[in-house]
């Protein structure tokens, strides 16, 4: 399937199933080749390697990654698609295919994903995770998100996503597209951009340009970080409203916790004005900035 699947090959292959690609999951389905192949080539997937694939999809991928990988987790929720792959992926020993969706909801990955990893990471000494996936638009950023939130993070992830959405990863302070997703994945990881792809190398065309990104982790920049969960909580909700100056943004989040007055005094004690607008803060800025209130908070409590 791998050196297969090209347009017309897929037409044919779903035609002969009966069944046609589902917009509400997300299956566009990347039919060049030679991008399939680059994908693949920037995972660098090892003989230690245990990989995660959201969206199993005709099965292309995965046979690449199996080829290379110690274990492949591959995850599908279209149960026609699953069925289509179990064909094509047969015979593989080391491809775990799992008829289910990957996020149990919008803040969680499915615990049973997470545990079928967990399961081929412990079965050797040495074994790391990663993710390689072309994901569907609809749980792109979720996945990522969510991944860097796990208790084992993949050590890296190399995805197709929309390129809206590439952008937001790997943008930098007061562009517009700079936000909370960016400084969440950029506090714990490098980010590349590594190929911007036009809608006509995949079928069905989506209606935008997608691109491959390669996410590594940094695992000194994630150590650096006290308290993942309320950072994570803190970035989400100093950008909700990402226009407002920080003030005001500052005394909406921490409303219940904290008075003005005391948001004042830590954003003075950070030399951060009352024009200051986060957008404009870098990922250290914020890093610390996110610290100074932990530490507000604790000496309270």
């Amino acid at each position: 399937m791998a050196h297969q699947q090209t347009r017309s090959f897929l037409m044919r292959r779903f035609e002969e199933a009966g069944i046609s690609p589902q917009t509400r999951h997300g299956q566009n389905f990347l039919i060049d080749l030679n991008l399939l192949r680059l994908l693949h080539r920037t995972a660098a997937v090892g003989p230690d390697d245990v990989v995660l694939e959201v969206g199993t999809g005709t099965g292309a991928l995965t046979a690449l990654l199996a080829a290379d990988a110690a274990h492949v987790v591959t995850v599908e929720i279209d149960s026609r698609l699953h069925q289509l792959a179990s064909e094509e992926l047969a015979g593989l020993p080391n491809v775990t295919m799992l008829l289910t969706d990957a996020l149990k909801n919008k803040n969680r990955f499915n615990p049973s994903v997470l545990a079928a990893v967990k399961e081929q990471l412990a079965s050797a000494p040495g074994r790391r995770f990663k993710i390689a996936a072309n994901l569907p638009y609809n749980i792109a950023t979720p996945v990522i998100s969510n991944a860097l939130a796990c208790e084992i993070p993949p050590r890296t992830m190399t995805v197709t996503i929309q390129k809206e959405v590439a952008d937001r990863i790997v943008a930098a302070p007061s562009t517009k597209d700079y936000g909370s997703l960016s400084i969440w994945v950029q506090a714990q990881c490098r980010t590349t951009l590594v190929r911007v792809m036009p809608p006509d190398v995949f079928w069905p065309r989506p209606k935008v340009s997608s691109a491959i990104v390669h996410i590594e982790l940094d695992d000194a920049r994630r150590a650096a970080i006290p308290d993942l969960e309320f950072f994570h909580r803190f970035v989400r909700e100093i950008f909700f409203h990402r226009r407002k100056f920080l003030r005001s943004v500052a005394v909406s989040a921490f409303k219940n916790e904290l008075s003005k007055p005391e948001v004042d005094e830590v954003l003075a004690a950070r030399n951060l004005g009352p024009t200051a607008r986060t957008e404009e803060l870098s990922v250290d800025e914020i890093l610390a900035l996110c610290e100074a209130f932990r530490s507000k908070l604790t000496a309270k409590a």
